[in-house]
Parts: structure tokens; C-alpha cells; sequence
């Protein structure tokens, strides 16, 4: 009898010990795609940053050209 429970201790233990396996794969595997997202995000941050600074050029520009064209006083 208790080589029988040993046998069944030994087998349950193998099986959660594959199931751990297989939740390390999940996580391992999930950090990759945190990072793939992460990197993403960095990236759309970096574009928009980028649009608000040409933005704010193009938005220079348009008040030069309004104050030439006498369209409103100048602000200086």
C-alpha cells in the first residue's frame, strides 16, 4: 500500500511539475509580448511628440503669414 501512494505521490507530482512547465513557457512568452508592446508604445509616444513639435512650427508659420497679410495685429 504505500508503494502504491508513493507511485501515486510521484505521479501527481510529475504532472504538476509539467503544468509548471507550461506556465514558465506562458509567462516567458507573455514578458515577450509586454515588450513588444512596450517598445511600440515608446515608439507612437516618440511620433506623437513628433507631430505636436511640427505642429507647433507649422503653427509658427501660419501667425507669420497671418501677420504679413495683415489678417490679425502683431503680438510682439
Amino acid at each position: 500500500m504505500a508503494g502504491t501512494t508513493n507511485d501515486l505521490i510521484y505521479e501527481v507530482l510529475k504532472a504538476v511539475q509539467r503544468d509548471v512547465g507550461v506556465v514558465r513557457n506562458d509567462v516567458n512568452d507573455l514578458k515577450h509580448q509586454m515588450n513588444a508592446v512596450r517598445t511600440h508604445l515608446t515608439a507612437i509616444q516618440q511620433d506623437v511628440g513628433n507631430i505636436y513639435n511640427r505642429l507647433g512650427h507649422l503653427e509658427d508659420r501660419v501667425d507669420r503669414i497671418e501677420v504679413r497679410l495683415g489678417l490679425v495685429e502683431p503680438t510682439h
